[in-house]
This record gives C-alpha cells, sequence and structure tokens, in this order.
C-alpha cells in the first residue's frame, strides 16, 4: 500500500505575487534631485533677499509685486514651492511608511499628508501666477 505524502495546508493563504514597480527607486532617484536643485534655489533665494541690495529692510508690498512681474521670477518661486513641497511630502511619506504599524493608521496619514500637498501647491501656484500688484488702497 503506498502512502501518498500530503502537505498541510499554508497557515497564511497565498498571495498573488504583487506586481513590481520602480517608484520607490524613482522617489529616490526624485529626492536627490530635488535636494541638489533646492540647493541651488533657495541658495540663491537667501542671497537675493537677505544679502544683495540691502537685505529684508527693501522688502515689501512693492518689492514682491516688482519681482513676481518677471516670468523668470515668478518661474524660480513657483519650482522652490513644488520642489520643496514634493520632496519634503515624499519624504513624510517614507516616515510614515517606516513608523506607522497599522495599515488603517499608515492609511489616514497618508491621506491627511497628500491632502495637504495638494491644497498648498494649488494655493501657492494661485498666489504665484494671479498675484495683483494693483490692489488699491483706501
Amino acid at each position: 500500500m503506498a502512502e501518498s505524502l500530503t502537505l498541510d495546508k499554508p497557515r497564511s493563504p497565498r498571495r498573488p505575487a504583487a506586481r513590481r514597480s520602480n517608484f520607490e527607486l524613482y522617489s529616490w532617484v526624485f529626492m536627490r534631485v530635488s535636494g541638489l536643485l533646492l540647493i541651488v534655489l533657495v541658495l540663491g533665494h537667501l542671497f537675493i533677499m537677505n544679502i544683495l541690495d540691502g537685505g529684508v529692510h527693501r522688502i515689501n508690498f512693492a518689492f514682491v509685486a516688482g519681482r513676481w512681474s518677471s516670468p523668470f521670477w515668478q518661474f524660480w518661486d513657483l519650482m522652490m514651492l513644488w520642489l520643496a513641497q514634493l520632496h519634503g511630502g515624499n519624504g513624510l511619506r517614507t516616515i510614515i511608511d517606516d513608523y506607522a504599524r497599522r495599515d488603517s493608521t499608515r492609511f489616514w496619514l497618508k491621506m491627511v499628508l497628500y491632502t495637504a500637498t495638494v491644497l498648498i501647491l494649488v494655493l501657492g501656484t494661485l498666489v504665484i501666477f494671479t498675484f495683483d500688484p494693483d490692489i488699491p488702497t483706501d
């Protein structure tokens, strides 16, 4: 009489193999590239705003209005906003993945993060492109 070998059922059900994605690789590369670009943008911003031509004492509404009348400075500030927000959001996403223990906690923390990121990007972009230097004074 031949005995057949049987294996016990596994304790956890088998899941289909996850599709591999390069998201984490692209995220890692983005952090390095955006970090380098942010160094240039932020140091340039600090030099122009705080050191050049009298420093912070000359910064007022008229200065900002004159600066944002140029597409170059609008683009500069827009790149600082977008890169800094996405760089910081991506870093916080990584921290949430590393430290949030429960899936539901991780999900809700990420939803708050994504909502705040989108809100700040939309509002900041609107401010840069819809800024009106001709506000009437009473």
